[in-house]
């Protein structure tokens, strides 16, 4: 039961650096039906006013991500609240594990959810100069899905969780590879004069 929560705070600190409000939210949703157990004092997440303050801002967000240019100035705003939300999420997950550090899982939960959106804020501009902006809302909801599924899996299925996040990297690593050789400099065919 240990590692499964563990597992989940790391799943949880990873979908939030895609979208701090997804895993939040269910989080607070499934804490409030009592589905999941928060530690003190993260169990205030699913209080009413934490839901409806996390439903409100997670609509702000949800709508400017969407918006090429607006999702720029989202990521830098959510530069500060990502990292947070994913620190909040890992340390209320694993403090339901005796033994674990809240200070190490707050920098746990705040590496992790920074390096995700570190990653998914230097991408973005790359997509919408690429496309045109075009590709930013169908890349924004890619983000959204995957921090959904991702949060419910790190929630209910830990293990699957696991094969999820090797899956996404696999395909990560794929599509970089092949972005770099797309980008390499094609080697001039030595002509042949006669």
């Amino acid at each position: 039961m240990a590692l499964a929560n563990v597992i989940g705070a790391f799943g949880l600190a990873g979908a939030a650096g895609l979208n701090a409000y997804i895993p939040l939210l269910i989080v607070a949703i499934l804490a409030r039906l009592d589905m999941l157990q928060l530690s003190p004092p993260f169990d205030a997440l699913a209080s009413w006013p934490a839901i409806v303050a996390l439903v409100v801002l997670g609509a702000i967000e949800f709508v400017a991500d969407k918006v090429p240019g607006a999702d720029h100035i989202n990521d830098a705003i959510q530069t500060f609240v990502r990292p947070a939300a994913g620190a909040i999420l890992f340390a209320a997950n694993t403090g339901v594990v005796s033994g674990v550090d809240t200070t190490l899982a707050f920098i746990c939960g705040l590496m992790l959810a920074s390096g995700v959106h570190a990653t998914k804020a230097a991408a973005r501009p790359v997509v919408n100069g690429a496309t045109m902006g075009i590709g930013a809302p169908f890349i924004s909801v890619a983000e959204d899905v995957l921090a959904t599924i991702g949060s419910l899996l790190a929630i209910f299925f830990p293990i699957l969780f696991l094969l999820f996040a090797a899956l996404l990297g696999y395909l990560a690593y794929r599509l970089i590879k092949r972005a770099r050789r797309l980008r390499a400099p094609r080697t001039a065919q030595p002509t042949v004069t006669t």
